[in-house]
């Protein structure tokens, strides 16, 4: 793909306005993005390290054309399934398209569940520029399966004890990204990786919901992307040649539904999976969330939510 050499900023983007949408899978950020449509001349700026794949649709509950046509989405469809993409691509890219829609008077919105992207671009994070290395990846993608995730998270820990605390030891792939750069860094990765702030005025603003209601979103979601098809999508990547261990498709809903098409589970099992897995995934995405940044506003989804954003955005707006 082509891309960007580097962060490209327009000369008025200082002090221009850029709202952040986050929160967990299924709490409703993209329906809350297309209700703003309506009273601001807002673009979408995707913050899903999933979403970024081609003919990965269901599973990653991209937003459908129609939503596409109505209001602008960028960062989706970005590379193919096989293709490596990183996080300062991400950066890059994200902070070339902020600088267009401000440039042409519109109002970016960053929305997206992936803290990392979001914090990449809110916090200007310096991210040291390593090329994926496959060779080293498998090596260490074998010893997680030999020895267990606990024990490729602790061989963490030894290089970088600050990178170790901050990543999960079940995010096999961050992990392994991250030794990746420790390893060719020659030295911790945290060291590395410095901060400046973006010139945007940034309002934050965090969906929630009580989690029993929204473990039932997640359930109702499930279950429509099995009707749309999610089975016959992974599927279909498998037969093109997509292996189930690529990164792309280690996300919720395709690892599973592969399992089930190895024969390893049946589709119930893989279905449960895939409850149980995006359960853990959102409270982890709650934990980050809040804990990585406290300026976040947070706003129930339960009740009178749209009208309170929009007051919240007016204002800050209006300044």
């Amino acid at each position: 793909m082509n891309e960007p050499t580097g962060p490209v900023r327009c000369s008025g983007a200082e002090h221009q306005p850029l709202i952040a949408i986050v929160g967990p899978t299924a709490v409703g950020k993209t329906a809350l993005a297309l209700s703003l449509a309506g009273r601001f001349a807002v673009e979408v700026v995707s913050a899903d390290s999933r979403q970024v794949y081609r003919g990965m649709d269901i599973g990653t509950a991209k937003p459908a054309m129609a939503e596409r046509l109505r209001v602008p989405h960028h960062l989706l469809d970005l590379v193919e399934p096989d293709e490596p993409f990183t996080l300062a691509q991400y950066q890059r890219l994200a902070y070339r398209v902020i600088d267009d829609i401000l440039s042409r008077g519109r109002l970016p919105l960053l929305v997206g569940g992936t803290g990392l992207y979001v914090r990449a671009v809110l916090q200007g994070l310096r991210i040291p520029e390593v090329e994926p290395n496959p060779g080293l990846r498998q090596e260490l993608l074998q010893q997680a399966e030999r020895d267990g995730h606990l024990a490729l998270h602790a061989r963490l820990r030894s290089l970088d004890p600050v990178a170790a605390e901050r990543i999960d030891a079940r995010n096999v792939r961050r992990v392994i990204r991250a030794m990746e750069v420790c390893l060719a860094l020659g030295g911790p990765i945290s060291e590395a990786q410095t901060a400046e702030a973006p010139p945007y005025r940034v309002l934050r603003i965090g969906l929630a919901l009580g989690r029993e209601p929204l473990y039932r979103r997640i359930d109702e979601r499930i279950d429509v992307m099995l009707e749309a098809g999610l089975v016959s999508e992974v599927k279909g990547l498998l037969e093109r040649g997509y292996d189930y261990r690529l990164p792309s498709m280690s996300g919720l809903g395709y690892r599973q539904i592969g399992l089930y098409l190895q024969g390893q589970v049946t589709l119930t099992e893989a279905v449960a999976l895939i409850r149980r897995d995006t359960r853990r995934f959102v409270r982890q995405q709650g934990t980050w969330f809040r804990a990585d940044d406290p300026t976040i506003a947070w706003f129930d989804v339960s009740g009178g939510l749209d009208d309170a954003v929009a007051t919240r955005i007016e204002g800050f707006l209006n300044g």
